[in-house]
């Protein structure tokens, strides 16, 4: 019940496609670009999503935004998660319309949330290479989340990731110790450009060297 909601390839495709047009049409119109008329029913499913956009070759960050809790069908969260990526992330500048040549457009698709128990060890908890990280503390008003790529991007074990989680919500590395910040866990399926504007795939984080 709490896995990933299985997405196909084709599937996949639609969605980076229509985060590229998305935000090509937003650039252009400098509003949201409409729902289109047809498309796979399977697109109407409530999950969370998140939408990257990153440098090609060099694959650095441009833009990550999304939505752990899906509120909306799939496909309208991600017209609105592609537009604030490219233009709402605070860390950069919007994107410009020159700058999509250089951009690979990556879409995860995330599971619910599992709660972590505060009272077993969190490293029992989780595995790198499946699980994102979301770290929420209410009583301080903040919240990190931390895609399952990442782990495997940068080689964090398991104590690195969830210290990585804290520093992502602006909170001490220790936080793992506080009983007023819960921790969660998630799955995801990934679809990602090989290059700008070109074939799509779908990553698998196994294969990578975890």
């Amino acid at each position: 019940m709490n896995s990933v909601p299985k997405f196909s390839l084709e599937e996949g495709k639609f969605l980076v496609k229509l985060a590229r047009q998305s935000v090509e049409y937003f650039l252009k119109n400098k509003k949201y670009l409409p729902i289109p008329h047809t498309y796979p029913e399977n697109l109407n499913k409530t999950v969370g999503i998140f939408i990257t956009l990153s440098t090609f070759p060099g694959e650095n960050l441009r833009g990550c935004i999304g939505y752990p809790y899906a509120f909306g069908p799939l496909i309208e969260l991600c017209v609105s998660a592609s537009t604030k990526a490219a233009c709402e992330d605070p860390r950069f500048e919007c994107v410009s319309t020159k700058e999509l040549d250089n951009i690979v457009f990556e879409v995860t698709i995330l599971s619910p949330m599992i709660l972590l128990d505060q009272n077993k060890p969190f490293e029992e908890q989780i595995e790198i290479g499946r699980d994102g990280l979301l770290v929420t503390c209410d009583t301080y008003g903040k919240s990190g989340l931390l895609l399952p790529q990442v782990a495997v991007e940068w080689g964090f074990d398991k104590k690195k990731f969830l210290k990585e989680v804290c520093r992502k919500a602006s909170l001490n590395d220790n936080c793992i110790n506080d009983r007023n910040c819960k921790f969660y866990r998630f799955e995801s399926q990934i679809f990602k450009e090989v290059s700008p504007n070109s074939d799509i795939k779908e990553e698998v984080l196994n294969e990578r060297n975890i």
